[in-house]
């Protein structure tokens, strides 16, 4: 007579499995047995909180599709235009052979990095210059830098 290919060990686990999955089969039952029929909905009121009553509608605003504005909103007169995104400094430290220097901004007092792939005119120290700015690595750099 043959003898059978499952262990012991293995029977044990199959029971285990499907004592778990009547132990969960109960539970489900159990939750559906307790919930009461019907839906349960949840609001949200004219400050923005979830209420669990219908939002008054008297409240409502009505908003016009026209009124609606995607993007940027044009400017009216009277706002500032734009700053300008050009700059103007002094050369305070500049070194042609390794190709980089600073540049400070008359505005603010800035210091700012320069090299020679964002120069255009050639610079020495103490020129007055005008730059733009562009952020870097480290920071903002000055490009676009011509002599004044």
């Amino acid at each position: 007579m043959a003898k059978s290919q499952q262990t012991y060990s293995k029977k044990e686990k199959e029971k285990a499995k499907q004592k778990k999955r009547e132990e969960k089969q109960k539970k489900k039952e159990a939750r559906k047995a307790e919930k009461t029929p019907g839906i349960d909905f949840a609001y949200v009121d004219h400050n923005g909180n979830l209420v669990d009553t219908p939002p008054d509608p008297s409240m409502k605003v009505e908003i016009e599709a026209e009124d609606i504005v995607l993007g940027i909103p044009p400017k009216e007169e009277g706002e500032r235009e734009a700053f300008d995104p050009v700059r103007q400094g002094k050369v305070s430290f500049y070194d042609s052979s390794k190709g980089f220097g600073f540049i400070i901004d008359n505005e603010n007092n800035e210091k700012y990095f320069t090299h020679v792939s964002g120069i255009i005119d050639e610079i020495t120290e103490n020129d007055i210059v005008s730059f733009e700015l562009e952020k870097g690595q480290r920071g903002m750099n000055a490009v676009k830098v011509k002599k004044v």
